[in-house]
């Protein structure tokens, strides 16, 4: 449900320390392996807090020590904020999206097409105005990469029309 996670973590750890993606394995501790220091982790958690619209503790962050941590937190922290919204009645986000390489070739991944890529999302007919709009601004971070996203809405999708388009994915926001 949450596969959106891990790659918006890796791009925020990577921008934030100055490291290559590659070096974001599980095991790697953020202060041994990729000498952050205290004020460098304050401000990567103040960077998630803004990337995920959530907030991290400073005990949750106590315990954070390595990369497979500070994921698994992030993605604990929406887990929590996504049960929290189902108890007050909040519906998420049903769409469908697809990624295709700038050689017109469908992918699964934004990374590995990289610039020159778009990235397509299909959102249900009713959806309005705003939620369009906050559709678009989740994915702005992508067209500052070079790639170009396009947000629209489908008449295919719907409560009972949940057709999936050719090599797209199912979205839950």
């Amino acid at each position: 449900m949450f596969d959106f996670v891990e790659p918006r973590v890796r791009r925020v750890v990577a921008e934030q320390l100055g490291v290559n993606i590659e070096e974001l394995t599980p095991d790697v501790s953020l202060t041994d392996d990729l000498a952050a220091d205290s004020l460098d982790l304050l401000e990567l958690t103040l960077a998630l807090e803004t990337e995920f619209g959530v907030v991290v503790s400073e005990s949750a962050l106590e315990r954070v020590r390595t990369y497979g941590d500070l994921r698994s937190t992030v993605r604990a922290l929406l887990h929590q904020r996504h049960a929290a919204d189902a108890r007050s009645g909040v519906a998420p986000l049903e769409a469908w999206a697809r990624v295709v390489s700038s050689r017109g070739e469908a992918s699964g991944e934004i990374q590995r097409v990289g610039c020159g890529a778009r990235l397509e999302v299909a959102v249900p007919p009713d959806l309005s105005d705003a939620g369009l709009a906050e559709v678009q601004d989740e994915f702005a971070w992508l067209g500052e990469r070079g790639v170009q996203v396009n947000v629209r809405r489908d008449q295919h999708l719907g409560p009972h029309r949940a057709a999936r388009p050719p090599a797209a994915r199912r979205l839950i926001a």
